[in-house]
């Protein structure tokens, strides 16, 4: 029986969507639920699974293609168990494709065939960084520039060079490769390009700094971190602890924890702070909810799982949807210092950084002390000036006595 694989629904924020990779061929075998193809969106990768076991008979959409809600994408015979004998390939592909798929470790896309056949590239020799060992265009490139291979005409040339006389001039030496890659940007990606040109071009955006002594709560972790594993399975972390710090924050400074609907200041009386996560595709805000109510290793177990999802491009429209406040750290990657871009309709975003031991004076003598530089960007147009510099203070005050935090003071 034919069954129509269609593109899901898609959120009502999101118009539109892009076939990212097939993860089989017509032809293939399937089980049910089993993945046939991803697709994404200016959010989120969605995959499309086999509804029943069966063989995927056709591709009606090809990747990059662009399609709509319940689109149609392929079609699969369910119930049907595919031929022992090798399919026959379509019309435009050849033999050759079908082996280099074979000794690729999953099928590739014909461009990437093509860049393949055009450079003499074996694709056993080729390491695929894609899902299932799938070869992609970058991973093509990066063997290139290592220098493993080179062009098919490469044989061409050094053939006729036997045949020259020993007397020819010599051809000048290469100076170095001036190549040029052009790649299309990712939904995401220009999806981000588009909400921080917005941002900036549409609020009253403000950053102000202050800096945090993070001797304490690195002593703090130092001490409790083995019986906070061991009692709740997750690591202790600073991102935790800067989470509780900004919830109070928010409490104390409710402008902070706002959001601009045309005229209206709405105010929320929950806290629902994104965490933004690098993964592969991009930047991720997943949304830890109701943070008032979580404690330590709730955060830390919310943190780790949304990790781990980023990096699988498991994360959900639900996960990423909502939030009131978000904190970013580009201490991660060596950040000493940055002005955070906002996250709109929210008022406001903290930037923490990497710590650093410098000197500080304390109490009139100069001591070596673990570093920590914050930024609080915020829309001018909701949060005040002193608004601002308070609630960094109060970071600042809970983080450098986290008894406060546990204490609730």
């Amino acid at each position: 029986m034919s069954t129509e694989i269609k593109v899901p629904v898609l959120p009502e924020s999101v118009a539109d969507a892009t076939i990212l990779a097939w993860q089989k061929k017509p032809g293939d075998a399937v089980k049910r639920d089993e993945v046939l193809v991803e697709v994404e969106t200016d959010k989120v990768v969605l995959e499309v699974p086999a509804p029943a076991d069966g063989v995927l008979k056709s591709i009606v959409a090809d990747e990059g293609a662009t399609v709509m809600a319940q689109e149609l994408l392929g079609i699969m015979e369910a119930g049907a168990v595919a031929d022992v004998a090798t399919p026959a390939a379509p019309a435009n592909d050849s033999a050759a494709a079908a082996s280099t798929d074979a000794e690729a470790g999953g099928p590739t896309s014909p461009s990437v065939r093509h860049m393949m056949a055009e450079h003499g590239i074996d694709p056993a020799q080729v390491v695929g960084t894609g899902k299932g060992g799938r070869i992609s265009k970058e991973d093509v490139q990066a063997h290139i520039s290592a220098g493993s291979t080179a062009p098919a005409a490469a044989s061409v040339a050094t053939a006729g060079s036997a045949a020259a006389s020993s007397t020819a001039p010599k051809a000048p030496a290469a100076m170095g490769d001036r190549e040029e890659r052009r790649v299309p940007m990712s939904r995401l990606r220009a999806r981000i390009a588009e909400r921080l040109l917005h941002a900036t071009q549409t609020t009253a955006m403000l950053t102000t700094f202050n800096e945090v002594d993070m001797e304490p709560i690195k002593a703090l972790r130092a001490e409790y971190k083995d019986q906070f594993e061991k009692a709740h399975g997750v690591r202790l972390g600073f991102m935790s602890i800067f989470v509780k710090a900004a919830t109070e924050a928010l409490k104390r400074y409710p402008d902070i924890n706002a959001s601009l609907d045309g005229d209206d200041v709405v105010y929320h009386g929950y806290c629902d702070i994104g965490i933004a996560v690098s993964s592969e595709r991009g930047l991720v805000v997943p949304i830890l909810r109701d943070t008032e109510l979580l404690s330590l290793a709730d955060i830390e177990g919310q943190i780790g799982e949304y990790a781990g999802r980023a990096k699988e491009g498991k994360l959900g429209m639900d996960d990423l949807t909502g939030g009131t406040f978000t904190i970013t750290n580009g201490g991660v990657f060596g950040s000493l210092m940055s002005t955070p871009i906002l996250n709109p309709p929210q008022s406001a975003i903290l930037g923490m950084h990497t710590i650093q031991e410098r000197p500080v004076a304390i109490n009139g003598e100069v001591v070596i002390k673990p570093m920590m530089y914050v930024a609080l960007s915020y829309d001018h147009r909701i949060v005040d000036g002193q608004g601002a510099v308070g609630f960094l203070k109060t970071i600042k005050e809970l983080v450098e006595e986290p008894a406060k935090i546990l204490l609730d003071i």
